[in-house]
């Protein structure tokens, strides 16, 4: 018999082992440039031999108390009771490479997590689960540490190196047999080898873990496949899962292998642990030890920038303190987060990936936010079927890099950057090279996502591919050509061969801003275009496949909108005459209804969603059938512009309000008037039905609210406060509080009940078109002239949010049934559809009539102007038909254009708030005239041409000299926009017509009022 060794001394205990580590730790980085000490370092240090301070770290063989006290002291520590402890000859510790934890911090419910699966469940095989730089090491030492002295053994062994298989298990036998100072007997057969460490695993309680486990996985294959040569691995890992023994493996790695996968269970002994980044706070000592200074926003910015990834923090931080000055907002705004280490621990990650793998990865960047496995099927070139398509997925996710939640599949924000980066950069190379293949296969932006996920792929993807086109070939010109090459390539060789490099390279030119006419796209696949703002004039798209790209339609500026109660439908009603009626959730449209032959000023549904019913400035009331589409009847009675109509809850009766003046009451059933409520003194813009169907109120341009009882016809209450005209008013779902909007800018909030004005919300720029309330009565929507809608807290009159993303006027806002989502709708000739959790615009449906706001004609007749919603002035010759000059430079639409009495330069206003004077013969700007705050409607030249005139919604006239530009005089009106304006004959007279239906005539020179027609 071997003699056995006598046990003596003592030995650290995790405590003692932890003071000693970190206070190493501390001198190397501050005697020793942060570099380990050498064996050779710590003997000059604590004046013992090599082999002393190897057992005495070893924390396995027992030595002198007085050799501890010579350690500690000579790292200035001082040895106490809980620092040593008697050697135990049953329970032995290795923890070889392992790092040293003193500075271990967060992770609490994780260590719980992964105690109950060692100590209660007590699972033979668990396996810590996570990307690289997420802890794993660090949380395994940990978790030994705490758990140390519930086992008869533990061993940490790292696989960095990835050590042959028999090597790491005579290295673990030899330990576990406790046959330290001699060589283990083992089998030569592998299968005999691993039976030995299992039957050593049912004597002893032992505890092994082993590091690193992703350094025995293939790269380039599917996630989990043990390298060629490290198969035993895999033959181990099944043993040890499989044998009943009372022991725990405990693996970390990057990517499960799949004899875990095939093992593993929620009841099983066999589990995986994911870990993800640290939680909200727990970052914060990171943060505190670098010395940042930030608010706690941009501390919470820059962990969810790294998912909580504790290495990249660590990173980051560094970098913050070093080249920030430790100031995390200047970090913040460089947008950027791959770099250095970072980019390193990524690389060695992505360069495992499968074909497949790196498309998903591709297309998972590409979308921006979580999608299911048909959409990343539909967004794919190839077919792939839907198994393979699976198992990349799972590939992924064994792998760390994707994540899942339920159905849906995403990135963590440094991994959708990195991936994202990569494309960029392929992208620039194939289109150098003219050699498309990541370009083909994959669309830069996608036209048909939700609008804040396109306007991020435009700015994360789109523009720095053409930032970096601009570096390389320096052009705007010549990256034009090499696109145009691409595209008649493509053509000649591979005609209609489905991909998106067509669609790619529409979407390249139209932001670089080239003119697109007399382009080619015939013949290909024009996929994922977005072309709802762009001039196609003389584009070719014959024989083109056009699928998933988007196109304008044809309606004109938007004036209702209305969701059906059942939350099923919305109906627009447009400056054309139409109705569009769209199925809420995929937003086909299901009809456009037409009768109507003026604008459709009003919509709404009857409380059972089955009728359709609208109003119009052609002074009559349409009922529609919402399934069919058919008209079931019209209304007629008023004798001026319909402009708001308004269901009872049961749907029997109908209100509306004209510009006569009147409130009608129509029994819906019978098709007949019967009341008209008469009261106010000017147009009626809006009436609403009382929930309970007992009460109707209405606003009008004479600046009241009256409340009337729906079934005598009776005013029972008249609400002033406003000092301009009212355009729009909601109930809320409760019925005590009518909102009022105003052209004086403001929203009021009213006590049905006694009339008192109970708020008045201020905010708006401009003149407030509509409002509506959510269904729980406690957010108000607003839309503005000021282009704007406002989200309210109705209680304390707070704004909560500003929209922005309308260019013109917007007439309606609607909240859905659920409210989810508000509906906006413009005379920009835009439906935009908001997601109210996030503020985010989901979905904008672009109309496009490109209406004449303006002609004019030359002196000579021989040259018309015209202006339009297309941000462009154009001249025409007037015999030949045949555009002479476009005229760019307005960034809005262009409501006024006429010609300076010697015909050589032409004026324009827009909603951009400016006037231009341009150059006839050469197109010209010559100069841009600023002052006016809102849209202008209306242009002049005196008849010296000396002068120029013009009105605006600002509610001033402003007179400029037509040589400088300079503001010469500005004329104040009252309450009201400026809609035109013109000189007399002799030029000392402006005339001007507002919204307030009156003539005013000004003095020239004065600048005063002298008199106003009514």
């Amino acid at each position: 018999m071997p003699k056995k060794r006598r046990k003596r001394g003592v030995v650290l205990t995790p405590e003692g082992l932890q003071q000693i580590e970190q206070t190493r730790k501390e001198l190397e980085f501050k005697d020793n440039y942060g570099e380990r000490f050498t064996l050779e370092q710590l003997s000059e240090v604590t004046g013992l031999d090599f082999h002393t301070i190897k057992r005495v770290l070893a924390c396995q063989q027992g030595v002198d108390k007085r050799t501890l006290e010579r350690f500690f002291i000579s790292f200035n520590l001082e040895l106490t009771d809980s620092c040593y402890s008697s050697p135990n000859p049953h329970k032995r510790q290795d923890w070889g490479e392992s790092i040293c934890v003193a500075d271990f911090y967060g992770r609490a419910k994780q260590l719980s997590a992964l105690e109950e699966l060692l100590l209660r469940d007590r699972c033979r095989l668990v396996t810590i689960l996570g990307m690289g730089g997420m802890g794993k090491t660090a949380l395994s030492v940990k978790l030994a540490q705490q758990v140390h002295d519930k086992f008869d053994c533990v061993i940490w062994r790292s696989l960095r190196d990835a050590p042959p298989v028999e090597a790491i298990l005579a290295n673990l036998i030899q330990f576990l047999c406790d046959e330290q100072e001699s060589e283990v007997d083992l089998p030569e057969n592998l299968g005999d080898i691993i039976s030995k460490l299992i039957d050593i695993l049912r004597q002893q309680r032992c505890l092994i873990v082993l590091d690193n486990w992703e350094s025995l996985l293939r790269s380039g294959s599917r996630a989990g496949q043990h390298r060629k040569g490290y198969e035993g691995y895999g033959e181990l890992l099944r043993r040890v899962g499989e044998a009943n023994h009372q022991s725990c493996l405990l693996l970390t790695t990057r990517e499960k292998p799949k004899e875990v996968a095939s093992l593993e269970g929620e009841s099983l002994p066999v589990r995986s642990f994911r870990l993800f980044g640290f939680h909200e706070g727990e970052e914060q000592e990171i943060f505190k030890i670098k010395g940042l200074t930030a608010s706690e926003g941009e501390f919470r910015a820059l962990a969810e920038h790294y998912a909580g990834n504790p290495l990249a923090l660590k990173v980051v931080a560094t970098t913050i303190q070093d080249v920030f000055d430790g100031q995390v907002s200047k970090f913040l705004q460089q947008e950027t987060v791959v770099f250095g280490d970072i980019r390193d621990l990524l690389d060695q990650q992505y360069e495992r990936l499968l074909g497949l793998e790196s498309e998903i990865m591709y297309w998972l960047a590409i979308n921006r936010e979580q999608v299911s496995l048909s959409e990343l099927r539909e967004d794919m070139v190839a077919p792939v079927p839907e198994l393979k398509l699976l198992e990349a997925m799972e590939s992924l996710l064994r792998r760390s890099l994707v994540e899942k939640n339920g159905a849906s599949f995403t990135l963590q924000p440094v991994v959708m950057e990195y991936v994202t980066g990569h494309l960029i950069d392929q992208v620039c190379e194939e289109i150098t090279e003219q050699e498309v293949d990541l370009f083909r296969c994959h669309a830069l932006i996608k036209a048909t996502a939700k609008d804040y996920v396109r306007e991020t792929q435009i700015r994360l993807i789109l523009q720095p591919v053409i930032d970096g086109l601009l570096r390389v070939l320096n052009s705007k010109r010549k990256i034009d050509k090499h696109l145009v090459q691409i595209l008649e390539k493509q053509r000649e060789e591979s005609p209609l061969e489905p991909g998106y490099t067509a669609g790619n390279i529409l979407n390249l030119l139209c932001h670089l801003g080239i003119d697109l006419t007399g382009y080619d796209f015939s013949n290909l696949c024009v996929w994922q275009a977005d072309t709802r703002c762009l001039e196609l004039y003389d584009v070719n798209f014959q024989n083109s496949n056009l699928a998933k790209s988007v196109f304008a339609e044809t309606f004109g500026g938007i004036l209702s909108v209305a969701f059906s109660p059942d939350g099923k439908f919305l109906a627009t009603g447009d400056m054309n005459s139409e109705i569009r009626l769209y199925k809420v959730g995929d937003w086909q449209q299901l009809f456009t209804l037409r009768g109507h032959t003026d604008w459709v000023t009003s919509t709404t549904f009857s409380t059972d969603s089955s009728t359709l019913v609208t109003g119009s400035t052609d002074k009559t009331i349409r009922l529609w059938n919402v399934t069919t589409g058919q008209c079931l009847g019209s209304l007629q009675g008023h004798e001026k512009s319909v402009c708001s109509v308004a269901f009872s809850p049961d749907g029997n009766m109908l209100a509306s309000g004209s510009d006569d003046y009147t409130l009608k009451i129509w029994d819906v059933r019978a098709g007949k008037c019967l009341k008209t409520l008469q009261g106010h003194d000017s147009m009626v813009r809006v009436v609403v039905c009382s929930p309970d169907g007992q009460m109707l109120a209405s606003g009008s341009v004479d600046k009241t609210l009256k409340l009337w009882d729906s079934v005598t016809g009776k005013c029972l209450r008249t609400f002033q406060g406003h000092e301009a005209g009212i355009w729009s008013a909601a109930l809320s779902p409760d019925g005590h509080i009518l909102a009022s909007a105003s052209s004086d800018k403001t929203v009021k909030l009213w006590d049905v009940n006694t009339g008192q004005c109970l708020k008045t919300l201020h905010g708006h720029n401009d003149e407030v078109w509509s409002v509506a309330f959510k269904a729980d009565g406690q957010t108000l929507a607003t839309g503005s002239w000021d282009q704007t809608v406002k989200l309210w807290d109705v209680s304390t009159g707070k704004c909560l949010k500003t929209l922005h993303g309308h260019n013109g006027l917007i007439r309606a806002v609607v909240f859905s049934p659920d409210g989810q989502m508000l509906a906006s709708g413009s005379e920009d000739q835009s439906l935009k559809l908001w997601e109210i959790g996030t503020n985010q615009c989901l979905k904008t449906v672009q109309g496009y009539s490109d209406r004449i706001l303006s002609i004019a004609l030359s002196p000579d007749d021989q040259v018309l102007a015209t202006s339009s919603d297309n941000k462009m002035v154009k001249l025409w010759d007037i015999n030949t038909g045949q555009c002479l000059r476009i005229f760019l430079g307005h960034s809005n639409v262009i409501r006024s254009v006429i010609f300076s009495p010697d015909g050589r330069t032409l004026a324009s206003g827009s909603d951009d708030h400016t006037l231009r004077i341009w150059d006839v013969s050469t197109g010209k700007c010559l100069k841009t005239l600023h002052g006016h705050k809102s849209w202008i409607w209306s242009v002049a030249w005196s008849p010296d041409g000396q002068i120029l005139a013009s009105g605006s919604m600002d509610r001033t006239i402003k007179l400029w000299d037509a040589k400088t530009g300079q503001c010469l005089k500005t004329l104040q009106e009252e309450n009201h926009g400026v809609l035109s304006v013109i000189f007399s004959p002799d030029g000392q007279i402006i005339t001007s017509g507002g919204h307030d239906n009156t003539v005013k005539l000004w003095d020239v020179k004065t600048g005063q009022c002298l008199k106003t027609l009514q």
